[in-house]
């Protein structure tokens, strides 16, 4: 509700807690390297898994991430930074997004913008990561033409059923590695 306070919100929540890792306090962890991605954003991390599982190595890759939300985008391109990516954030802002997503190896898109991401915004051979969500006409659909991009991608998300399934097994993740972290805490302070 408009009323209520995110920030306020959100600093309510127990950074130790914070499997949607939304958290001040883990997302400045997240930033500062792997090492430290402990409860990170949890699409954040379903896109990284996404490209863990697929075996796309993103160091020395030319990445665009469309978006910038402190969900998302942000922590998106932060997590491709540890990973040894050359990331370029574009945003609403952004004169001639198109040129950028031309150039680049992975698109991750993140506006909330359906059918934003055209055919000829692509390269061949891209990899594609639509994490938008819009309803049109009471239909869920990302924020890539997938129709039109797909036959040009190597490798491409759909809207439903790519990154919005991975954001819940990065939910159960943090969850697990929450739980752990606090018991080995509480196990630690009973010896």
């Amino acid at each position: 509700p408009k009323h209520m306070s995110v920030p306020l919100i959100t600093r309510a929540i127990d950074p130790k807690k914070d499997a949607d890792g939304f958290h001040a306090y883990n997302f400045g962890k997240m930033a500062l390297s792997t090492e430290f991605e402990h409860l990170p954003p949890a699409t954040a991390l379903g896109i990284i898994r996404l490209l863990e599982a697929y075996h796309i190595d993103v160091e020395g890759m030319n990445i665009t991430v469309l978006g910038r939300s402190n969900l998302v985008g942000k922590p998106t391109a932060i997590m491709l930074m540890n990973r040894n990516a050359t990331v370029t954030v574009c945003h609403s802002k952004t004169v001639d997004t198109a040129k950028y997503c031309r150039g680049a190896d992975v698109i991750v898109a993140a506006t909330g913008v359906p059918k934003l991401v055209k055919a000829d915004w692509v390269k061949d051979g891209a990899t594609v990561i639509d994490a938008g969500f819009a309803k049109v006409d009471g239909k869920v659909t990302g924020d890539v033409d997938f129709d039109e991009v797909a036959p040009k991608c190597s490798w491409i998300t759909p809207v439903p059923g790519g990154v919005g399934p991975m954001t819940i097994y990065a939910i159960v993740e943090n969850t697990v590695k929450a739980a752990e972290r606090i018991w080995e805490t509480e196990n630690e302070k009973r010896k």
